[in-house]
């Protein structure tokens, strides 16, 4: 089931205070960059973080969001600071992109 264009807007209003927000459509599907990192995605009008200690810290439901893909941390609230916080934590832990040529 795709992710619905609703639920996108829902979640990147949540999302108001990280900073440089964008996204991809992906296969029905979109995944959510902060400053060109990737920290999570909308499956199935769910948002998703990746796996990392700030995300496991601030939320304890893991989902899975697709058959044979990684465990991912629900977000489970609609605090828009608070999401912030715990992006900006992630951002920390996560790897950078690689440069383009």
């Amino acid at each position: 089931m795709a992710s619905s264009a609703e639920y996108l807007e829902y979640v990147l209003d949540l999302l108001r205070d990280v900073p440089e927000i964008s996204h991809k459509k992906m296969m029905g599907e979109y995944l959510l960059y902060s400053e060109d990192v990737l920290f999570g995605g909308i499956y199935d009008d769910r948002f998703l973080l990746k796996d990392t200690p700030a995300a496991r810290a601030a939320f304890p439901e893991e989902q899975i969001p697709y058959d044979g893909a990684k465990h991912m941390i629900l977000v489970d609230i609609e605090d828009s600071v608070r999401i912030a916080e715990v992006v900006s934590g992630m951002l920390a832990e996560l790897p950078k992109p690689k440069n383009k040529r």
